[in-house]
C-alpha cells in the first residue's frame, strides 16, 4: 500500500480524523471544526497535516485511496434552521397543505398554539392539476408559473421544491416545473417525484422541501473539499448517509445527510461493542451541538419516517433521538 486512509466525523464543535499511513499504522487527531485563523476547513487541515502539506497546498489525489466522512453540516444547519432560503411550488389550492399536515393536535388544551416553523419561505400556486387515475384536469400554465419564479429569484431565493398532488406518480407537470426553475437559474431545485416518489403529499412534501433547504449549504461544502484535491476525487471521496451507508460526494443529498456525523456513530459504536464479544449496547454520544441516542439488539435500527428539530422527514435513517 502506497497511498494513505482518512476516516473523519466532523462534528459541530471538534473534527477527528483517523490515518492509516502507507505502512498500515493508524494515527488519530482531533482539530476545533471552526478555527478560521488557523485554517479553513478542519477535515482537509487534518489530511494536510499527515501529509505534510501547506494550509494552502493541493491534496495530491495519489497519495489518498480513501476519505471517508461523517459531517453534521446538514444536522447543525437543521437544528440551527442555517438551511438556504426556499420557495414552495404546489398545486393552486394546496398552499397551505404542509403546514395543515396531518392536522395532529399534540397539545390540544394548550391556550396559546405555536404554529410548526416552516422551512420554506414563500409558496406558488401553480395553475395545475392531474387527477388521481391521471387525468389532466388542468394544464400548467407555464407562462404564470415563470413569472411567480422570476420575482423568487429576483427576491434572492436561489431553491425551489416543486409538490404537486399526484406528482409521486404522474410526473409530467412536476418535471415541467422542474425544468423551468432550472432554466430560469435556481442553483438548487428538488422535486418531489425525484426525492421521495411516494404517495402521501405532505410526507413527500416535507422531504422536498427539507431536501431544497439543505442540499446546497451541503454542496457547497462537498465541493469545498473536493476542489482541495490536485485532481478528480470520484470514488475516492465519500460520505455517510442518514441510513448508516456510504455514497460517493457528488450523489450526497441533503436529505440523506441529516443524521450523516451520528449514523457514522451508531455504525462504530456497533463495530466496537462487537468486537469486544457484545452484541446488546445503548450508544450515547453527547457532542457540543446534540446529544444522540441508539439502541442495537443485534441488528441496525432504521426508520423511514422520523422527525428532526420538528422537522418531519421521509428516508432511510438510523432510529437516532
Amino acid at each position: 500500500m502506497t497511498s494513505w486512509d482518512f476516516w473523519i466525523d466532523r462534528g459541530g464543535t471538534f473534527t477527528d480524523v483517523v490515518a492509516r499511513d502507507p505502512s498500515g499504522k493508524l494515527h488519530t487527531r482531533k482539530l476545533l471544526s471552526e478555527n478560521p485563523e488557523q485554517y479553513e476547513d478542519a477535515a482537509l487541515q487534518g489530511i494536510r497535516d499527515y501529509l505534510g502539506l501547506g494550509a494552502s497546498q493541493a491534496v495530491p489525489t495519489a497519495l489518498v485511496n480513501s476519505v471517508k466522512m461523517g459531517t453534521t453540516v446538514a444536522t447543525n444547519a437543521l437544528l440551527e434552521r442555517e438551511g438556504d432560503r426556499v420557495v414552495l411550488v404546489t398545486t393552486k389550492g394546496l398552499r397551505d397543505q404542509l403546514q395543515l399536515a396531518y392536522q395532529a393536535r399534540p397539545r390540544l388544551f394548550d391556550r396559546h398554539i405555536i404554529k410548526p416553523e416552516m422551512l420554506y419561505e414563500t409558496v406558488i400556486e401553480a395553475d395545475e392539476r392531474i387527477r388521481a387515475n391521471g387525468e389532466v384536469e388542468a394544464d400548467l400554465d407555464e407562462k404564470a408559473l415563470r413569472a411567480e419564479l422570476e420575482k423568487a429569484k429576483v427576491a434572492g431565493i436561489n431553491a425551489c421544491a416543486v409538490v404537486f398532488v399526484h406528482g409521486y406518480r404522474h410526473k409530467t407537470h412536476e418535471a415541467r416545473a422542474g425544468e423551468i426553475a432550472r432554466e430560469l437559474g435556481f442553483d438548487q431545485v428538488s422535486v418531489s417525484h425525484e426525492v421521495s416518489p411516494l404517495m402521501k403529499m405532505v410526507s413527500r412534501g416535507d422531504t422536498t422541501v427539507v431536501d431544497a433547504y439543505l442540499t446546497p449549504i451541503l454542496r457547497r461544502y462537498v465541493d469545498r473539499v473536493a476542489a482541495a484535491f490536485d485532481g478528480d476525487a470520484t470514488g475516492k471521496l465519500m460520505f455517510m448517509q442518514s441510513s448508516g451507508g456510504l455514497t460517493d460526494a457528488q450523489l450526497f443529498q441533503g436529505k440523506d445527510a441529516i443524521l450523516s456525523g451520528p449514523a457514522g456513530g451508531v455504525v462504530g459504536a456497533v463495530r466496537t461493542s462487537q468486537i469486544s464479544g457484545k452484541d446488546n449496547l445503548i450508544g450515547f454520544d453527547m457532542g457540543g451541538t446534540s446529544t444522540d441516542v441508539c439502541h442495537f439488539a443485534g441488528d441496525f435500527e432504521r426508520v423511514l419516517h422520523t422527525e428532526v428539530a420538528g422537522v418531519r422527514i421521509t428516508a432511510s435513517m438510523m432510529n437516532i433521538h
